[in-house]
């Protein structure tokens, strides 16, 4: 999406949610950088690429409808399909 992002992904009880979050977003916005950088010099230094903020829930039994719910977000952005009843 233009303005967010939806990820299912399953973490060990090890790392911490806002460690796990805190790595993505750095990670990501490193190599995003690095790949925007290559194409536009200028345009890109000293910006930030995300926000501080994010929202986590847990997966149990509807996990499967959830994963059809990311994949499909696209389309139901758009208005294409009807919202998923839970």
């Amino acid at each position: 999406m233009t303005d967010h992002i939806h990820m299912c992904i399953s973490v060990p009880p090890k790392y911490s949610i806002a460690t796990t979050t805190r790595y993505l977003k750095g990670k990501s916005a490193i190599r995003i950088h690095k790949e925007l950088s290559a194409r536009e010099p200028k345009g890109f230094a000293n910006k930030n690429l995300w926000t501080r903020g994010y929202c986590v829930s847990t997966v149990g039994l509807d996990e499967k409808q959830i994963r059809k719910y990311i994949r499909d977000q696209e389309k139901l952005e758009a208005g294409e399909q009807g919202y998923l009843n839970f």
